[in-house]
């Protein structure tokens, strides 16, 4: 094992309630009467990518939002959440650990997520301090990889800038569709389930975990 990918929003944190937050206050600001409560934003997060998301849902309630409106709403949603981060942001059991001892060991350390880059920020500021970006070899967010998961466009491309084969590395999602997008990359998957996603099958994980507490990549079975 030479790499460890890690997924953002429900693998290294519990943030999906903290973008459920962001969104709502988004949509007071604009005038909207929508509320994404917990089970209507379960189904929604089977569309990957905060944009793709609101524009199904205007889809789905018949609402037109045209690309300058999502966009805007989609800079003050990340806005919220970074403010929100700041105060409720923790790291999942045996997170800061295992980042901490891969990259003790000389692992290369990267992390291939949909979510925007100034959330990936806010929330690695929150929670390994300015110092924490220095862990990671490479990050690939949104603006990187455009096609979201479950396409594996983002994985490829974070084997791209480590360098590595797949055979190499070792990912860590916690939904079905980070899974699809690891395992179409070819990587061997570790699956923590979240709160959003613990009603999800894991079919072709390496493992199903309930957290990262004590994980030992050397034994980990692709």
């Amino acid at each position: 094992m030479k790499a460890l990918i890690f997924d953002v929003d429900g693998t290294l944190a519990e943030t999906e309630e903290v973008h459920r937050a962001a969104f709502n206050r988004v949509f007071a600001e604009h005038g909207l009467d929508w509320n994404w409560n917990v089970d209507l934003y379960r189904e929604l997060l089977k569309t990957t990518g905060g944009k793709e998301r609101r524009r199904a849902y205007a889809g789905m309630v018949g609402a037109e939002l045209d690309d300058a409106q999502i966009q805007r709403m989609h800079l003050a949603k990340n806005a919220h959440y970074g403010a929100l981060t700041r105060g409720r942001a923790t790291l999942r059991p045996g997170v800061e650990d295992l980042i901490r001892r891969g990259h003790a060991a000389g692992l290369k350390l990267a992390i291939c997520t949909t979510t925007s880059r100034a959330n990936i920020e806010a929330l690695i500021e929150a929670t390994l301090g300015a110092e924490g970006f220095a862990l990671f070899d490479t990050i690939v967010g949104a603006e990187d990889a455009p096609v979201k998961k479950p396409a594996p466009d983002a994985y490829l491309l974070a084997l791209k800038r480590l360098g590595l084969p797949a055979a190499d590395c070792l990912a860590f999602e916690d939904s079905a569709n980070g899974l699809a997008a690891a395992r179409a990359a070819g990587i061997a998957t570790v699956v923590t389930p979240g709160i959003y996603t613990a009603h999800e099958t894991f079919e072709g994980a390496a493992v199903v975990l309930p957290s990262l507490e004590g994980f030992d990549w050397t034994k980990a079975d692709a």
